[in-house]
């Protein structure tokens, strides 16, 4: 038996490490970067990385988010893994399950999850992950703009960072089925990698990430203290008709009367562990590493 590469863990006080780990991300997942985010501050100990690092470069990784789930409206402690890889040099050294045992080591029994693209879907099985469906969720509604349009708020902006991880902890989760609280650290990282739609405000403690594409509007998530009629805020929302509205996740809370029109198919879900819900459900698009 060969030597086992040493994993080190690397959290936000490591900057040592930050800089070579941001270029592993942008070899590996050519269209991702973490260098604003890492700027921003918004990498905290909820955040660990776990590498092989060799001459000063990370050729393997299993990254873990500790996330507060909320499953069938329970919150449970679990994780959430991401930036899952290794660099092609390092390739047929059993790097990759290297990292993601010393990953899932971390996480111990607690729930796991994580969304992968579509060819890597033989690997997690092998560390007892199973694949679950995604549903896409859509309603038809005729809208005009109409009142003061929602104002745009840039995420770039430490407050404004800091009130969405006020909303984010504090209020309502976007879905009590399938979802996370105090997700803004994610939801920042897509909006660092400009793959986030606008962030618009709706009022002091209910902001919303959403965008008019055609004619419908894709709202991704919703970060609010408390409730409130998303349909009588819509068209300040909009800023021309639309007949349709897609959702980023499962909106019982938001729009009791959408409906299931799919299946997503551009990320795979795979789940570990016990306690996930059943049926139709999608987990929120800005919660997802």
């Amino acid at each position: 038996m060969g030597i086992q590469p040493r994993v080190t863990e690397a959290g936000p006080r490591d900057v040592a490490l930050h800089a070579s780990f941001c270029d592993y991300v942008s070899h590996v997942f050519t269209r991702a970067d973490f260098r604003r985010w890492t700027a921003w501050g918004e990498w905290d100990d909820g955040y660990r990385a776990f590498m092989v690092v060799e001459g000063g470069r990370v050729v393997a990784n299993a990254s873990v988010t500790r996330m507060r789930l909320l499953l069938d409206g329970r919150e449970v402690s679990g994780f959430q893994l991401g930036a899952v890889g290794c660099l092609p040099s390092g390739r047929g050294r059993g790097l990759a399950r290297t990292v993601m045992d010393a990953a899932l080591a971390y996480c111990g029994e607690a729930p796991v999850l994580l969304f992968a693209n579509p060819s890597v879907r033989a690997f997690y099985p092998r560390f007892g992950f199973q694949a679950r469906g995604q549903t896409l969720f859509a309603a038809s509604h005729v809208a005009k703009p109409a009142g003061p349009a929602a104002p745009l708020l840039d995420v770039s902006l430490a407050e404004v960072r800091a009130g969405l991880a006020r909303l984010a902890d504090a209020g309502v989760p976007v879905t009590e089925r399938f979802g996370a609280r105090g997700h803004s650290r994610i939801a920042s990282w897509y909006a660092a990698n400009g793959f986030a739609r606008p962030l618009r405000q709706l009022r002091d403690d209910a902001w919303v990430f959403a965008e008019v594409e055609g004619e419908t509007l894709y709202v991704d998530d919703i970060f609010a203290r408390e409730p409130f009629d998303l349909s009588a805020e819509l068209p300040r929302l909009i800023d021309r008709p639309i007949t349709s509205i897609q959702f980023g996740f499962t909106p019982e809370r938001w729009w009791p009367g959408a409906e299931p029109v799919g299946e997503e198919a551009d990320a795979d879900l795979f789940v570990r562990g016990g306690g996930w819900p059943e049926g139709f459900e999608r987990f929120p698009v800005m919660a997802r590493t």
